[in-house]
């Protein structure tokens, strides 16, 4: 009965850990999938997005040797207006290959391939923080195949 005992205690961390919800890894995962690769990729949920992304989030963009941002607040707009006037075929879905997760406290990077049709089209590196309120991307630079 002793044993027994000692058992439950030493598996109540445990489970008090699984009641908190998903791990640090699953939880970047599950921002990464619904806000971007599902919300702004497939043009899903944009609540979604706008829950998943930090209001000053920016995406670095290197084009000829010129460095350009583009806030979330323009990539939005750019999104309602697509989602408001959508083309007449739906353009094919865009999966997402996760390469890498690296969390060191409340930060964290992923490094994503995204692929159309099975051809890879962005390999994407996003920057995320831990906030009160979970996972918010906060940048992102990629390249594009």
């Amino acid at each position: 009965m002793k044993k027994i005992g000692i058992f439950l205690i030493a598996l109540l961390p445990a489970l008090f850990i699984q009641a908190q919800g998903p791990s640090g890894d699953e939880a970047v995962r599950k921002v990464v999938t619904e806000a971007y690769i599902e919300g702004i990729q497939n043009l899903g949920n944009l609540d979604a997005v706008r829950k998943g992304f930090h209001p000053d989030f920016e995406m670095l963009m290197l084009r000829n040797g010129n460095l350009s941002k583009l806030p979330i607040s323009e990539w939005l707009q750019r999104l309602e207006q697509r989602k408001a006037n959508p083309p007449a075929q739906s353009p094919p879905r865009v999966t997402g290959k996760f390469l890498a997760v690296d969390i060191t406290g409340n930060a964290a990077t992923v490094k994503l391939e995204l692929h159309r049709q099975g051809r890879l089209i962005f390999t994407d590196y996003l920057s995320l923080y831990k906030f009160g309120d979970g996972w918010k991307i906060v940048s992102k630079t990629y390249q594009q195949h």
